[in-house]
């Protein structure tokens, strides 16, 4: 398991000016990540998916995040997600830390 602060700052360094985390955020470029973890791909309520976001058929957890992050074009060819990805294993696993503590629901 990665360090949640550490993540944190991946997070608004390399994804916060695309991506919300808070329940009820705003899609921007990217869909909002509330409820992320144990979501399908291309599910976000209100976000436009590419066909290849919504046909993967993946179930977002911290192993799939994992290799997602490393290259995600490569992962879901057809996406639109311009990020070209996190190369360092230590960096994904903080920022899917800082992920699943930030957009797991908690009610």
């Amino acid at each position: 398991m990665g360090d949640v602060e550490k993540g944190k700052k991946i997070f608004v360094m390399k994804c916060a000016q695309c991506h919300t985390c808070e329940k009820g955020g705003k899609h921007k470029v990217g869909p909002n990540l509330y409820g992320l973890m144990g979501r399908k791909t291309g599910q976000a309520v209100g976000f436009s998916y590419t066909e290849a976001n919504k046909n993967k058929g993946i179930i977002w957890n911290e192993d799939t995040l994992f290799e997602y992050l490393e290259n995600p074009k490569k992962y879901i060819p057809g996406t639109k997600m311009l990020f070209a990805g996190i190369k360092n294993q230590k960096e994904r696993r903080d920022l899917i830390a800082y992920l699943k503590a930030e957009t797991t629901p908690k009610d």
